[in-house]
């Protein structure tokens, strides 16, 4: 018989004790029922020495950053504004960013309003802050905040690609392509570093994620960069665009049109991959 604290066990209370086991065990909810809270961040790093500069703590800030120790980014960036003699828009806008990194969607909101308040000409404040309006799906705030940017500094592909994005949340499209094609001019990478991470990243409809990848094409074809145009054309029938026969009518295709690339993927017709 089992013992308990040195106690033998007679057969019935053992049978109770048994029973009352079971009991318990199909109580306890299933494994993949559970939710697993995952521990709080914490700082890997020594706290800021007091005898540093604010150039040393700001060149640490972003070297944890890049690390992803952003706990630790924040404390040496908040340590370099402090020990400046004026506030600085640059700093407050790298804490934001490391907010944003975090998902702290309000204290970034709060340091970008900081940042613009240090310099009223601070491009970037206004750029990210509209970031925050976008992500909350705040459309016509962040088309707001991105038109402050660009009003500031136009040569910015960043700052028209955000906007566009925006309009193009709004179904504002041939607005957002006008944004999307001064983007393409001023960086023709900028679809390739954000197609991952900004606007088709955020889309949840398979139709929008389509026509933008189609729009994306028609700005490729009209630039001549065929393979590219060629690239986002395949996404659009992947994604089941169901304007792709207007390729044969827009007249930014009309030099593709005679590419045996393009022949060769139009006869293909790529089938639209299920969602």
């Amino acid at each position: 018989m089992p013992r308990v604290r040195g106690r033998t066990l007679s057969h019935s209370a053992f049978l109770l004790l048994a029973l009352a086991c079971a009991a318990a065990c199909l109580t306890q909810p299933k494994a993949f029922a559970q939710l697993e809270v995952a521990p709080p961040l914490l700082r890997a790093v020594e706290p800021p020495p007091r005898d540093w500069t604010s150039q040393q703590l700001e060149e640490r800030a972003d070297s944890l950053r890049a690390q992803k120790l952003y706990l630790d980014a924040i404390d040496y960036y908040k340590a370099a504004e402090k020990s400046r003699k004026t506030r600085s828009a640059a700093l407050y806008n790298k804490i934001g960013i490391t907010e944003l990194q975090m998902q702290r969607f309000h204290d970034a909101d709060k340091d970008f309003h900081r940042a613009i308040k240090a310099d009223k000409k601070y491009a970037d404040g206004y750029n990210n802050l509209g970031v925050i309006y976008y992500l909350n799906k705040k459309y016509g705030k962040a088309v707001k905040q991105y038109r402050k940017a660009i009003k500031i500094y136009e040569q910015s592909a960043s700052y028209h690609s955000n906007l566009a994005a925006a309009y193009f949340s709004q179904k504002k499209f041939e607005t957002a392509m006008v944004e999307y094609a001064r983007a393409l001019q001023l960086d023709p990478e900028i679809f390739e570093r954000t197609s991952q991470t900004g606007v088709a990243a955020q889309m949840s409809s398979p139709e929008d994620r389509a026509h933008y990848d189609y729009m994306v094409a028609k700005m490729y074809a009209q630039m001549g960069i065929a393979d590219r145009s060629l690239l986002y054309l395949r996404k659009a029938m992947e994604e089941g665009y169901k304007g792709i026969d207007a390729v044969y009518k827009d007249s930014e295709f009309a030099g593709l049109r005679k590419d045996p690339r393009f022949l060769e993927l139009m006869k293909a017709r790529p089938q639209a991959i299920p969602n």
